[in-house]
């Protein structure tokens, strides 16, 4: 018989077992234990923990909870810095991100994932196909495609040792969807590296995918870990023109059967998703992936809601992120400014952060996430009453609310914006229950 401490959480919370890890989660939640257990058991809620990342908090994520937000960092190999990725971990963290993504393929790679984890007690997320990748070409001298199936799950291992609490794996990326996409016409083809990766090394070794092909594999690779499978999309559309077609749906029909088969062998899963979507086909995408998914949670990137946006795109994620967590979205990663055009700074990570839980937050008012409605109310009292203390105490950016109000040159403590100085309605609406209704006091 296993013991407690072998099992997984989902097989936990199937016999009916409230772990340390699910009080811990739900009392961060504020959600009744049981109640998260119940979630867990069905699949439509995850403890995104590894076991050994043993000063990581456990992050409940899906039905019911608070919209998570991940923010990806990471060097290139143009900027191999640790200490700039350190700041950015940092920052985001600081801005309120509930995890973070090292998408690191330039510089000493397996020292800068040690110190993103070492750096924050953050979910920490990560896909070991790049670095497979990477090391075949700078360590072993070999091009990309000449990796072995087994280089690719050595590379699996390496991070799931290292702590990593949930890995991004292109399951549903196989010779049969590909040619789906072929047939399709798309414009962008795969912008997914991990997929492109994918897709490349099939191509040419006339093969299927290993992360298909041998998925019981990697099943049993993980769950000694615990650690949460992220089923990624691979065939996310890069544009508009390619959103909700027939390589994207057909890789989601496969990351469903997956799903189930994951389930059945104790493993947690959640279920990555597009993309640039236009706006009237967000909430249709979230609707599909939840049917064909068996109500696991979703992970969507943005969705981007246009494509002639650069510099700005972290609104147009944040415009789509909104409709997507109302919809029923679980987690949203976060789109930067520099996205599509360099990498992030540290400055653009803070920004991304900020626009992407902002997303969040309007999604979960919609969704009736308990405690969301309550601090607009708060914010609205604090408004009325003109307590910019308060205000700042509740606002998403508090230092950046601070830093505004600063500039407008006014140092009075329930004094007006210079917007509308002595004429302000919430002033005038004041003054009328004192009876100084137009005197200017």
């Amino acid at each position: 018989m296993k013991t407690q401490s072998t099992l997984t959480q989902l097989e936990l919370a199937r016999q009916g077992v409230v772990s340390d890890k699910m009080k811990q989660a739900a009392a961060t939640e504020g959600m009744d234990p049981e109640l998260l257990r119940q979630r867990i058991a069905e699949g439509t809620a995850i403890i995104c923990h590894n076991n050994k990342h043993t000063n990581g908090i456990p992050l409940a994520v899906g039905k019911g909870l608070r919209t998570k937000v991940n923010a990806n960092i990471g060097t290139s190999k143009d900027d191999t810095s640790i200490d700039k990725e350190l700041e950015k971990a940092r920052v985001a963290v600081a801005a309120g991100a509930d995890a973070i993504m090292d998408l690191s393929t330039g510089g000493p790679i397996d020292e800068i994932r040690a110190a993103i984890i070492s750096e924050t007690t953050a979910c920490i997320g990560s896909v070991p196909l790049y670095q497979a990748a990477v090391d075949t070409v700078t360590r072993k001298g070999k091009a990309m495609v000449d990796m072995t199936a087994d280089e690719i799950f050595e590379g699996i291992i390496k991070h799931l040792d290292d702590g990593v609490d949930f890995i991004t794996v292109h399951c549903g990326v196989t010779r049969a969807t590909v040619e789906r996409m072929d047939n399709e016409g798309r414009i962008m083809e795969v912008v997914s590296r991990g997929g492109s990766f994918t897709v490349e090394w099939m191509t040419h070794n006339n093969a299927e995918n290993p992360l298909f092909e041998q998925f019981d594999r990697l099943l049993e690779i993980v769950k000694p870990y615990d650690a949460t499978l992220s089923l990624g999309d691979g065939f996310r559309p890069g544009c508009l023109a390619d959103a909700s077609d027939r390589a994207q749906i057909q890789e989601l029909i496969l990351l469903g059967e997956l799903t189930q088969r994951a389930w059945k062998a104790g493993i947690q899963v959640m279920i990555e998703g597009p993309g640039h979507v236009p706006l009237n086909q967000i909430e249709m995408n979230i609707q599909l992936q939840k049917r064909l998914c068996h109500g696991a949670p979703f992970y969507v990137l943005g969705p981007l809601v246009t494509d002639i946006a650069p510099g700005y795109d972290h609104i147009t994620c944040a415009i789509g992120g909104t409709l997507a967590a109302a919809a029923g979205a679980d987690f949203l990663c976060y789109v930067t400014a520099s996205e599509h055009l360099a990498l992030p700074t540290v400055e653009d990570v803070h920004e991304g952060v900020i626009a992407c839980r902002i997303a969040a937050h309007a999604g979960d008012i919609v969704k009736g996430v308990p405690g969301a409605m309550e601090k607009d109310i708060a914010m609205a009292k604090c408004r009325k009453e003109l307590d910019w203390e308060g205000q700042f105490a509740i606002a998403m950016d508090p230092e950046k609310a601070r830093r505004i109000r600063a500039e407008s040159g006014v140092d009075e403590e329930h004094g007006a914006c210079t917007m509308c100085g002595e004429f302000c309605a919430y002033k005038v609406m004041n003054e009328r229950k004192t009876g100084g209704l137009g005197t200017g006091d």
